[in-house]
């Protein structure tokens, strides 16, 4: 193991030279190394089978789908499919595909494989179903929306929807969705998911667990090739940690920066900062399979017990705003009319009365291992709302794991209380309200970590999802958000502003609304 670490570091040092030195001359964008220092590791490296955002930053630059999000955007265009033809009722969709797109190991891209990736998530007889589970189609209901998938020639597939579903689209640009080569995906069976293969514009080299993943630019890629000649996404667990990288010059990015050092950032004259309101929402879930979180009043008292200011100013600084709703305020048919559970102790210690828990009780609050958009320390906040809920009489103990076995532990529903997040995939509500919120995503490996079951909530959101009409669907959303917010399954805690801190030498990184790390166009100026 020593061996391995002193050859990475050695690899690391090398490659960090090159990005300084080797991208040729003048204007010339090409080549170079890039260095990005990121919170935490990969679960996995098949997107199909996780549910992570450290994940999908592979997936976002090794795999592409039959659509795609415009780079910073939500606006949805094609990728892998040419074009696409919607049948008048809306149930059938045709995609025609490019010719000539490969593989990155040299297999052509064609209608057998993108059936193939779609495919294995939802039929049983497919040779590697066998290898889920798979989170994400089962996350966002698939098997209720996607009746079938086939191959119409070469160059031409068609899927049949069970019914109308607006986000379709949507949601096949999502990382799920992805386009896999079949031949690896049967060569490497279980182990594709450290094995990954698809026809994006940056191949897979190398996986470090802990430490970092290496990827190389695909030269053979179908349109304008990267710039940069390898990107390795380096894990710096600790927020000032990958802040005094950045400063060394060690690497060139770095993810979810301190709020106690951002100042230093911005007056730093070798540094710059990317940065825009989050798509999403951190927040507390109250898993309802446990007592006493079964009882409403138990989760208002809950509410009325945290003060979000403090959190906000202890751990957001000026990256955060006070959450109250399950959407973040810059996605449509954000409901401004719900009113805030306010900050009071009194109020909540009256409700736990009520609830016959008048000397409190005792619980876990378990609490994330890594920095993430919508939480930027997580054990800092649940050591704040450890001290708030025992001014109210809730003596609480706070738990952590590996970030992977956190996941998998909190959608098992082994929690008392968690502290969890999303970030928007598709820009539309249905993401975060069905995917998070839903009765189906009670089904384990779940993503309702409050196990949550409102049957008025979830007809809301299924009439909103089987409309094509905006207006009617915002209705919808902004009334199952006052239903939500009368059952308090969550505490809303949070949503942050994203910030990117950089080197000024690194160009034309853009930052996402869904949480992206894409790396396509970056280049390292000279």
């Amino acid at each position: 193991m020593k061996k391995v670490s002193l050859l990475l570091a050695l690899l690391l040092s090398a490659l960090v030279l090159l990005s300084v030195t080797s991208c040729g001359k003048g204007g010339d964008k090409t080549g170079g190394v890039l260095v990005f220092g990121r919170a935490g590791d990969a679960v996995g490296l098949d997107p199909a089978r996780e549910t992570d955002g450290e994940s999908f930053y592979i997936a976002d630059n090794v795999y592409e789908n039959l659509v795609e999000f415009v780079n910073g955007t939500t606006d949805v265009v094609p990728c892998l499919a040419e074009k696409w033809d919607m049948s008048a009722n809306g149930l059938e969709f045709t995609f025609y595909l490019r010719k000539g797109v490969k593989f990155h190991d040299g297999t052509d891209m064609n209608a057998d494989a993108v059936v193939y990736s779609i495919a294995r998530q939802f039929k049983k007889s497919h040779s590697a179903y066998k290898y889920g589970p798979w989170q994400y189609w089962q996350a966002m209901g698939m098997d209720g929306i996607i009746k079938d998938i086939v191959k119409v020639d070469d160059y031409k597939v068609k899927i049949t929807l069970i019914k109308k579903e607006a986000p379709f689209l949507a949601n096949l640009a999502m990382q799920f969705a992805a386009i896999v080569s079949p031949t690896a995906a049967e060569k490497y069976k279980e182990n594709f998911k450290n094995n990954p293969v698809g026809t994006g514009p940056f191949k897979f080299v190398q996986w470090i667990k802990d430490d970092s993943i290496i990827l190389e630019k695909n030269e053979t890629y179908w349109r304008e090739k990267a710039f940069l000649d390898r990107l390795i996404l380096k894990v710096i667990p600790e927020a000032t940690a990958r802040y005094l990288s950045l400063k060394k010059g060690e690497v060139d990015i770095i993810d979810f920066p301190s709020p106690e050092d951002i100042e230093n950032i911005k007056s730093d004259s070798n540094l710059k900062i990317v940065e825009q309101p989050g798509l999403n929402v951190g927040y507390l879930a109250m898993n309802m399979m446990k007592k006493p979180f079964d009882n409403l009043l138990v989760r208002q008292a809950v509410n009325h017990a945290i003060n979000k200011a403090d959190i906000i100013k202890a751990v957001y600084g000026n990256m955060g705003v006070p959450a109250k709703n399950p959407l973040p305020p810059t996605m449509w048919s954000y409901n401004d009319a719900v009113k805030d559970y306010n900050f009071d102790p009194k109020l909540a210690k009256d409700l736990l009365k009520k609830a016959g828990l008048e000397k409190g009780f005792e619980t876990t609050l378990w609490a994330m291992p890594v920095s993430r958009p919508y939480n930027p320390n997580a054990r800092k906040v649940a050591e704040i709302m450890q001290s708030q809920l025992k001014e109210v009489g809730i003596t609480v103990k706070i738990v952590s794991y590996e970030w992977g076995t956190y996941l998998d532990k909190i959608a098992s529903y082994e929690h008392d209380m968690c502290l969890i997040g999303w970030t928007g995939d598709n820009g539309d509500p249905d993401n975060f309200l069905y995917v998070l919120l839903s009765e189906d995503s009670t089904v384990k490996p779940a993503q309702n970590y409050a196990y949550w079951k409102n049957p008025k909530f979830n007809t809301l959101i299924k009439q909103a999802k089987e409309t094509f009409d905006k207006d009617k669907r915002t209705a919808l959303y902004k009334e199952a958000q006052t239903v939500f917010h009368a059952d308090a399954p969550w505490v809303p805690v949070a949503h942050s502003i994203v910030i990117e801190p950089m080197k000024k030498s690194v160009m034309d990184f853009k930052l996402s609304p869904l949480g992206k790390r894409e790396f396509r166009e970056v280049w390292i100026k000279k």
